[in-house]
């Protein structure tokens, strides 16, 4: 519910997705699709510590090493940070 409150406060339009039709948002199908097929079904996970791991590894790479064509192929990270600062734990 908090959902709905927060899009009827902000004013925009709430759009469902019919059941069995990934296709009617195929920009987060595309996106979900890289994590998968490039993390999830690239590794086995050997504990909870490595399933938080790898995952997390490969965001950062995709996040601040991987170029990106949709952005000239800079980094994301490039974006948010010009002048190179990297995530915070870093």
């Amino acid at each position: 519910m908090e959902v709905l409150r927060r899009v009827q406060a902000t004013g925009f339009d709430w759009h469902y997705i019919a059941p069995g039709k990934p296709q009617q948002n195929a920009f987060i199908e595309s996106f979900n699709g890289k994590p998968r097929a490039e993390c999830l079904n690239a590794h086995w996970f050997m504990s909870l510590a490595d399933a938080r791991e790898k995952p997390e590894d490969w965001r950062r790479h995709y996040d601040e090493d991987r170029p990106h064509s949709a952005i000239g192929y800079n980094v994301p990270i490039a974006l948010h940070c010009p002048d190179g600062v990297t995530s915070p734990s870093s």
